[in-house]
């Protein structure tokens, strides 16, 4: 069974408005034990994310600004685009990255897996057909599809797989799985049968990789 981000993502999500201030995101961050908001409108459609890099990176400037003689520290800030701007004063819609990169509650996990490498991000808010927040799914929940046994992955292929999905007798094939990697051996009726089993398991959820060494035909 292909694991969707709708099975894995968090519904509670901890958003803001692009109105809100430095201070109370910094306070959020501590509250809610969360590093990085989605930044909606008032429909509740995604803008844009702040993390707590965005914030940091700020204050860092703000200290490192203070620290200057007020010519020097002028002439830099001028160029940042934020003219004798405090990192307190500064809003997560002058914070936030935009546009945001989103996901769907029916996007495949290893298509989310892609875009959050791809895209070098943490997580990704997920939206519906409107663009509305509805989730949130980050790395380490991505991760958390491949948290099964190696039995539990091995009698899916069997059971699901090929005898419930293909329709065949599973003692023509000799599954074995190891840290998530599958080996399939055995003889399947025609080669692209052995393919479709092949391609099948490797959506598993849990699987890792799959090792193709099954017999084919060499007339087919």
């Amino acid at each position: 069974m292909k694991a969707c981000v709708k099975d894995i993502m968090t519904t509670h999500v901890v958003a803001v408005y692009p109105s809100a201030s430095f201070k109370e995101m910094a306070a959020r961050l501590h509250e809610f034990r969360v590093s990085a908001f989605p930044v909606i409108d008032d429909e509740g459609k995604v803008l844009g994310v702040v993390s707590e890099d965005d914030l940091l990176a700020k204050e860092a400037v703000a200290l490192t600004l203070a620290d200057m003689p007020a010519d020097i520290s002028e002439r830099i800030a001028r160029r940042l685009h934020r003219p004798g701007r405090e990192a307190d004063g500064l809003t997560a819609g002058e914070l936030m990255t935009s546009p945001a990169v989103t996901t769907t509650p029916d996007t495949p996990v290893e298509n989310a897996a892609r875009s959050l490498y791809n895209c070098r991000v943490k997580r990704l808010p997920v939206v519906n057909s409107d663009g509305r927040l509805v989730g949130i799914v980050s790395r380490s929940d991505v991760l958390s599809v491949f948290d099964r046994s190696d039995e539990e992955i091995r009698r899916e292929i069997v059971d699901e797989v090929i005898l419930h999905g293909f329709l065949q007798d599973p003692r023509m094939f000799a599954v074995t799985v190891r840290a998530g990697v599958v080996t399939m051996q055995g003889s399947p009726e025609t080669s692209a049968l052995g393919r479709d089993i092949v391609r099948a398991a490797r959506h598993v959820q849990g699987v890792v990789a799959v090792r193709d060494r099954l017999s084919y035909s060499a007339d087919d």
